[in-house]
């Protein structure tokens, strides 16, 4: 008997770690990652719903406000500031199309506070032992969609998000050299700025 326990003792230590391994980041760690992101910049992938692929750079100032640059031959823009989401495009030149930021998963993001362990804003919480993946909606608006956050560990860091629309459209963004604390222009979130130089 000595001698089972001997043998199956190193077998159940492996295990363990490996447990310890696949366990996710805690909701409350990522909370205070998102919170603590102030400004950030990164090069961003994205893949659209239709299989297409632009890429361009990504530019954050939470609360509330995102920018997405995108490269040629695309050159569109997308601006979330003033609780706004505004669509620029860059073969019009009419004012951008505009919705309000509350209707979109990235206002969860965005927001002044995130608190990931409120009361059915997450509905999936996994990991794969490399990355943290959490699956979270407004609670209040499931209707508007979802957003899945991919993280990694030792340090955070937000990898990608994979943003599902009211009508079940999805669109993958993949983050690339995020930089955090960076000093972006304030104009860099100005729509009404924006759409005035674009208009000229």
């Amino acid at each position: 008997m000595n001698r089972l326990v001997g043998f199956l003792a190193p077998v159940f230590l492996i295990v363990s770690v490996a447990q310890a391994m696949s366990q996710p980041i805690s909701l409350g760690a990522l909370s205070q990652y998102l919170n603590r992101l102030t400004t950030a910049q990164a090069g961003f992938t994205q893949i659209n719903g239709d299989g297409t692929i632009s890429t361009g750079t990504l530019y954050i100032n939470r609360p509330g406000r995102m920018r997405f640059e995108y490269d040629p031959p695309d050159r569109g823009l997308v601006l979330a500031a003033g609780g706004s989401v505004a669509v620029f495009d860059p073969k019009s030149n009419q004012p951008p199309t505009q919705y309000p930021l509350r209707q979109t998963p990235l206002s969860i993001i965005l927001a002044k506070d995130v608190d990931l362990g409120r009361a059915r804003m997450v509905t999936g919480h996994t990991s794969d032992g490399v990355t943290t993946t959490v699956i979270a909606q407004d609670p209040d608006n499931p209707g508007n969609g979802s957003i899945r956050l991919v993280f990694t560990d030792a340090p955070i860091e937000l990898r990608q998000w994979v943003v599902t629309d009211g009508g079940g459209g999805q669109t993958t963004v993949i983050l690339n050299d995020l930089k955090t604390g960076e000093q972006i222009p304030q104009s860099y979130f100005n729509i009404v700025g924006e759409t005035q130089r674009r208009m000229r």
